[in-house]
Parts: structure tokens; sequence; C-alpha cells
């Protein structure tokens, strides 16, 4: 009897731990048809509310419910390499808990497995419910990915994906501390096909990714999946150069006939300050480069776990 495995990140989801579970167990009749048994993964990144406790109680009912409890908030790219190595299963689905993605696609995906994809990922064609500022820099960033890295990223796509055991062992060979899930399921490549669907607003609760935090994890995507603004950094430096060079014949030229080497000192000083400000830009650039090596070479673990059954 086959097993599927079902990863599922949990910050903060009291309201919807028990919830998750009543949608998804509706697909029990489809995988006793195919023979196959699942077990759900809730992977607990710090909670402080009562979500152990939730989780606790579902494992009570159903042995089939895991929890694999971080020491503090590590993030959810940790949750879900830690439900990754936590899965026992043939096949392995990662899903939100807060219902954005809808168990009932299941079937549907397997249909695509069952065709010979090594994986099936969702994407949403809408973006309704968010606010336009927030959809607008979303949008952009999967261009500016696209154009500065190999790795394919597709605009809108979920971490709502069902995978073989041959992809999540690929994935899981990739033990980089600085993790992107999105670029590494594109890295690591694989046959994937791209199911879509209109966007679902979350059931209960507040989503816990402010637009700050979803900067900040675009920038590590950046980071990590491509060497482009260390290229950028170059540029400009060599640009700046050609513009000095360029600037000293011009003064030395308008000396020599005009006689006013000194005139334009505002001009100077604003000159200097620009200058200052793209040195500290592109040195800026090469630092985030450096800090991300030297949380490499830590070697730190990715997660700590505290408490699991």
């Amino acid at each position: 009897m086959k097993l599927l495995s079902v990863i599922v990140p949990c910050y903060n989801e009291e309201e919807n731990v028990v919830d998750f579970y009543n949608e998804f167990i509706k697909n029990e009749p489809f995988l006793n048809k195919r023979e196959m048994d699942f077990e759900i993964i809730y992977i607990n990144d710090g909670s402080k509310d009562n979500t152990i406790a939730e989780i606790k109680k579902l494992h009570e009912r159903d042995e089939r419910v895991h929890m694999v409890s971080f020491s503090r908030n590590f993030g959810k790219e940790a949750g879900l390499y830690a439900g990754l190595e936590h899965a026992k299963g043939d096949y392995v689905v990662a899903m939100d808990v807060d219902l954005q993605d809808p168990p009932s696609l299941l079937p549907e995906m397997f249909s695509y497995i069952d065709k010979g994809y090594d994986s099936v990922a969702t994407r949403r064609v809408t973006r309704k419910g968010e606010p336009p500022i927030r959809s607008f820099f979303a949008r952009c960033f999967y261009k500016l990915m696209n154009v500065i890295s190999k790795t394919e990223i597709v605009d809108g796509a979920r971490d709502y994906r069902l995978m073989t055991r041959q992809m999540v062992d690929a994935i899981l060979s990739m033990k980089e501390y600085n993790r992107f899930t999105k670029g590494i399921y594109g890295w690591v490549g694989f046959e994937t096909y791209w199911l879509e669907y209109e966007n679902i607003e979350r059931v209960k609760g507040e989503t816990k990714w402010s637009f700050w935090k979803l900067l900040l994890y675009s920038i590590e995507g950046i980071m990590a999946f491509s060497t482009v603004p260390l290229s950028i950094a170059a540029v400009v430096g060599l640009l700046f150069c050609v513009i000095a060079f360029a600037a000293m014949i011009f003064i030395v030229v308008r000396a020599m006939i005009w006689g006013d080497p000194v005139a334009g000192w505002p001009s100077t000083a604003c000159i200097i300050t620009l200058v200052a400000g793209v040195q500290l830009f592109c040195i800026g650039i090469i630092g985030q480069y450096l800090a991300k090596t030297y949380m490499e070479v830590k070697d730190r673990p990715i997660y700590i776990v505290k408490e699991k059954f």
C-alpha cells in the first residue's frame, strides 16, 4: 500500500488546524480507491498560541496525524524542509493550513502524476483579496527573477505541490541554509505540470506575511538564484569611472579655454555625495552575498526540533 505524506507548516494557526484536517479527510474515499494511506505532518514553527494543543487533540483521534515542533520560529522555509525530511510517503504534498491551498484539488493532481509527471504544482491565476500594491510588486518580482536568473519561477506559484519520492529526495540533497523553495523546485528540474486555480481567501485568522517580510523574502530569492546584482555593482562602478575620466578631461579643457577651474562647488558636492551613495549601494550588494556565505559556512542546522510524534 502506497503512502501520501501531507506537509502542513503552522505558525499561530490554532483556528485552522482542525478545519484543515476535516477538509483534507474528504479525500479519504479517493485515496482508498487508489489503495493509498496518508499521514499528515503538522510543522509547528514556534507557535505561541494553542496550535500544539489542537494538533495533539487530532493525534488522539487519528494516529495518522503527526507533529514536528520547533524550539522557536525558524520560518516557513525551514518548516517545508523539516516536513520533507520527516515525510515517509511515496508521494509528498505541501499545503498551507489556512485552506488557501484547496485539498479538493488532490484527485486532479494525481491524475497528472498518473500521466507521468514528477510533480504537479499550483499557481493562482488571480490575486483576488490581495492589496493592489502587494500584487503589483509580486508580479514585478517574478518578472525580475525570470530575467536575472536561469531558474524558472512561475508567476503566482504556490507552495502547494504534489511530488514523487524521487523529486523529494533531490530537494533534500540541497542542504543550503538560506533556502528559497520556489527556486529550488525549479532548479532540481523534473517534469512539472502547472495546475491553475482561482485565488481562495484565507478562511480564518490573518496572514503572517507582511509587505516587509515579503520584500525580505524576495531579496532572499534573488540572492539565492542569481549573481546578476554583483555584476550590476561592477558595471555601475565601471560606468562611474568612465564618467569621472570624461569629467576630468572636460574640466582640463574648460580651464585651458576659459580659465575658470574652481566654479561650481555646490554641484561638485552633490556629485561627491551621489558617487558615495553609489559606492555604499554596491558595497551593500556585496555585503549581502558575503552575509549569505557567512551563514552557509557556519553550517548551523536549518531547524531544531523540540518535540515530535
